[in-house]
Formats: C-alpha cells, structure tokens, sequence
C-alpha cells in the first residue's frame, strides 16, 4: 500500500452518527443521536484533526489526544476554529473515552462505520492486533474544507506490526502552524 496524497484534496462530506445531550429526555442517559456532516464541520473553519487507531489505545490515550488537549489553547492561538479527534468507534465509546481521558476542549468524532476514514483512504486492516478496520494514525490542517497539510505517519499499511507515532502530534502540527 503506498500512503494517500491528502493535501490540497477536499475532505469528504459524510454523516457521522453523534450523541448529543438533550436535558429534554431526563433520566440517567439524557442523550439524542444527531447526524452531523462532515462538510458543515470543517466548512467556513480552519480545523486541526487527528486520527488515531482507537480509543482506549496505550498510544492515543497516553499520548496522541492528550497532547492535544494540553496543545488547544496554543492551537486557538494560532488561528485554528475547531480541534478534532477522530477514531473507527461509536459514539459510546468515544463518549466514554472522553470522561476517562477529562477531555474538555478537543471535540471526539466518531467515525463508527469508518466512512469518513475510507473516504479518507486512510483505513487500514489491524486484524494482527484483533482491532478489524481502523484509521491510519495522522493529523491534518484544514482550511475551509482543503487539506492544506497533512502529517501521515511512516508503514501505512495493513497489519503494521509496528504503531508508529512521530509526526501526527500535537508538538508538529503547533510547529507547522507557527512557521506558516
């Protein structure tokens, strides 16, 4: 597999299937599905994601998102509108992983049937680790919908016996940002 040219190419325009809190139903689990667009998320903004492999993960939980998290407010200041994370899990999940993790800044996609990340062209087979399909780890610069920089990590491939982790972080992306 050689690794997807992302730059300079429109994100695709897919429905993610959210959870978002509504007061309205009561109870212990006052959530509502809500599709959200993909093309209505990064339309208009300029917007950091990174993808990662999965929630719960030693590297995405230990490292990738929280670096993230702590980068925000320098991301913010930088000009970015919007910071995303996203992963081929469902809503719960993500919904989980983020209390775990205390995130309160980055926002969590979930990418559940991996359509965004096939459109991508960044969805890999981990069936080696028994994960299934899952996102290629990498972070991406989006202005107005257009990648204008994309940070890919080194193997893309199936079954990567390795997890490779050294451009798609936080500390890169703020670099990139600030030379820019």
């Amino acid at each position: 597999m050689t690794q997807p040219m992302l730059e300079g190419k429109r994100v695709p325009d897919v429905v993610l299937k959210t959870r978002v809190r509504d007061e309205r139903i009561g109870g212990a689990n006052p959530f509502r599905w809500q599709d959200v667009s993909t093309g209505a998320l990064f339309a208009g903004k300029k917007v950091v994601l990174f993808a990662l492999p999965g929630a719960f993960t030693p590297t995405c939980s230990t490292t990738h998102l929280p670096g993230y998290e702590a980068a925000y407010d320098e991301l913010k200041g930088l000009g970015i509108d919007e910071i995303y994370c996203l992963s081929v899990n469902d809503a719960f999940v993500m919904f989980q992983w983020g209390r775990a993790q205390q995130v309160s800044k980055v926002k969590l996609l979930p990418d559940g049937s991996g359509d965004f990340t096939r459109a991508m062209g960044m969805l890999v087979k981990k069936d080696n680790l028994g994960f299934g399909e899952r996102s290629w780890r990498y972070s991406i610069f989006v202005d107005d919908g257009v990648i204008a920089k994309a940070f890919i990590e080194d193997g893309f491939g199936d079954n990567c016996p390795d997890d490779p982790f050294a451009v798609s972080d936080a500390a890169t992306m703020v670099a990139y940002l600030k030379a820019k």
